[in-house]
């Protein structure tokens, strides 16, 4: 089993940014896919991006393409995903997770690993 610890999250201002982290541990983090995925309240949890196993290929949702970037670095064990322009819709718990596969994917069901989540809260 791979251990996802997320970081970066926080208070920030509409139309700001935030770059969040997570650092995998405890499997071969370059043969897997991750994705991030994020859950508002009173939401079920809904896909944000995902990025292949060799960071190639990535897919975003649509209410984040233009906005969001998901990036790895296989020699670190960690995959970002950077927020700009940021929005009060955005205000959510963010949750990265590996992929049973190396291919991207934005279903919940194809995820086998998941971090504790952290907090972004956008502010007007």
């Amino acid at each position: 089993q791979v251990q996802l610890v997320e970081s970066g999250g926080g208070l920030v201002q509409a139309g700001g940014s935030q770059r969040l982290s997570c650092a995998a541990s405890g499997g071969t983090f370059s043969a897997y896919a991750m994705g991030w995925f994020r859950q508002g309240p009173g939401k079920e949890r809904d896909f944000v991006a995902s990025i292949s196993r060799t960071g190639g290929s990535t897919f975003y949702s649509d209410s984040v393409k233009g906005r969001f970037t998901i990036s790895r670095d296989n020699a670190k064990n960690t995959v970002y995903l950077q927020m700009n322009s940021l929005k009060l819709e955005d205000t959510a718990v963010y949750y990265c997770a590996k992929r049973k596969s190396s291919y991207v994917s934005s279903m919940v069901r194809d995820y086998d690993d998941w971090g504790q989540g952290t907090q972004v809260t956008v502010s007007s």
